[in-house]
């Protein structure tokens, strides 16, 4: 099988890329603006840039998009960049896709749901509150209608190795490995089912090797809100030093709306692939903690 990872830079590409080239597939992952080893430049917003990888040459069975503009308070003040970011760039790999006959995955979220009545089912009505959101669903309908055999993972709350370290856990690992004081503004009121990376790309293997297509949940086993989440990551530090000031999400105030019980069911996998088993916060700790090296150095 034949790979194109955009976006493999980051945290759920990355993890794709290293697992989908230890089940010895063909794969070749991009960056556009953070350079990791053995990717290759690919700008989804410009097609025809001359310093884009060759991506009709290499001829890919399959091409994986996780690329987006994530930062949800900065789209809802940023609307049209938003669109261009995560709308565009998936309208133009969408024709890349076709001009290379090839399957698409792409990455959405749970912020397609309100989170009034979550967590969801993948047949369970969206109503996005963001402009993050809408623009994240925009994107992914526009997959599952171009592209035939689309495969859409729903995650959330996503965490795991990386290069740069971006994600939630795995800075408050940092800086506690680090002894630096944490100082911790966390909703107390937002619920979610927090995802390893490395889970999402071994559930993204067998769901392409088998020819899943539509819509799939992801997630842990864990269902947790933000202060729990974090609380759950110092219990693994005890001399850590933090302040920790539990909010509600009114009290944060923040520009996009969040769906506050958010998550997945993840019934729809797991009755496909019973065997199959997820970590949980607990487990990623323990692996991290049983390296020798730094959690920036394990990736």
């Amino acid at each position: 099988m034949k790979v194109f990872i955009l976006g493999a830079s980051g945290l759920v590409g990355s993890n794709c890329m290293k697992h989908f080239t230890e089940m010895e597939w063909d794969v070749k992952g991009s960056y556009f603006s953070y350079l990791t080893p053995g990717t290759v430049y690919y700008n989804t917003l410009e097609p025809n840039d001359p310093q884009n990888f060759d991506v009709l040459s290499f001829r890919p069975d399959i091409i994986v998009h996780c690329g987006a503009l994530t930062a949800v308070d900065y789209c809802e003040t940023h609307e049209e960049e938003s669109y261009q970011k995560t709308v565009q760039s998936t309208i133009n790999v969408i024709a890349l896709a076709k001009q290379c006959n090839a399957r698409m995955v792409y990455i959405s979220t749970d912020y397609v749901f309100d989170g009034r009545e979550g967590p969801y089912r993948e047949d369970d009505p969206v109503n996005p509150l963001s402009i993050y959101a809408v623009h994240k669903l925009q994107a992914e309908r526009l997959a599952l209608k171009e592209i035939s055999g689309t495969l859409v993972l729903r995650v959330t709350n996503v965490y795991g190795n990386e290069v740069r370290g971006k994600n939630f856990i795995a800075r408050i690992i940092d800086q506690c490995q680090k002894k630096q004081k944490l100082v911790l503004k966390l909703p107390y009121d937002q619920y979610a089912s927090p995802a390893n990376a490395w889970d999402i790309a071994r559930a993204m293997y067998v769901l392409l090797r088998d020819n899943k297509t539509g819509v799939y949940h992801i997630g842990g086993t864990d269902f947790v809100n933000r202060v729990e989440l974090a609380l759950r990551v110092l219990q693994y530090f005890p001399e850590a030093e933090y302040e920790l000031i539990p909010l509600s999400t009114a009290e944060l105030n923040q520009p996009a709306a969040r769906p506050l019980i958010g998550g997945f069911v993840k019934m729809k996998f797991s009755n496909e692939y019973p065997e199959f088993l997820f970590g949980n916060v607990d487990s990623y700790l323990k692996e991290v903690l049983q390296s020798s090296n730094p959690l920036s150095e394990i990736f």
